[in-house]
């Protein structure tokens, strides 16, 4: 994959119908929080009520086709210092490093949009070793497992913590780490 054709940009709802080619298939959202969307309608609602007005939510893009998300969560109040990231990819976009293209897109964004976040974290289920090499190729740091940490599906999961610190990442290499 040419990865100058991978972009980040916000929601629109014209990405409806690329959309529902990747929330509506369990293998994508089997390991995140949102349920597998079902209806056109469905997804629709989903890019007004929750992609949209998100304060960080990226639609990860080729040839600004959107084919996944990543997502930045911001802490609040006393949790400032740190923000949490999620992302997920098409199954057809799987294994050609598009996801790790993405959070590397990500990580300076992140930084930079979130001046008080200095630790980025994410959970990867433990079972999802894909989303784990993801991580570990940007540079994020495996903490440990969290036992049953995780609801997925209606299954307790346990969980794998990575953090990257932003006095960790090379600002300067476009590459990160």
């Amino acid at each position: 994959m040419d990865s100058s054709r991978i972009t980040l940009r916000p929601f629109k709802l014209t990405d409806v119908d690329d959309m529902m080619l990747w929330v509506c298939d369990d293998r994508v959202t089997r390991t995140i929080g949102w349920k597998t969307l079902t209806s056109k309608e469905e997804v629709l609602t989903f890019i007004m009520e929750a992609c949209i007005p998100h304060p960080w939510r990226r639609s990860i893009c080729i040839d600004d086709r959107s084919i996944g998300f990543v997502t930045v969560f911001p802490g609040s109040g006393d949790d400032r210092s740190r923000a949490d990231i999620g992302y997920a990819i098409g199954f057809e976009y799987w294994g050609q490093g598009i996801a790790t293209k993405a959070i590397e897109m990500t990580i300076p964004q992140a930084f930079n949009d979130f001046p008080e976040v200095i630790r980025l974290q994410a959970l990867a289920d433990v079972e999802n070793k894909a989303s784990q090499r993801v991580l570990e190729k940007v540079g994020f740091i495996k903490e440990g497992i969290l036992r049953k940490y995780g609801y997925h599906k209606g299954k307790i999961v346990d969980e794998l913590m990575y953090s990257l610190l932003s006095t960790e990442y090379n600002f300067t290499s476009p590459s990160g780490p």
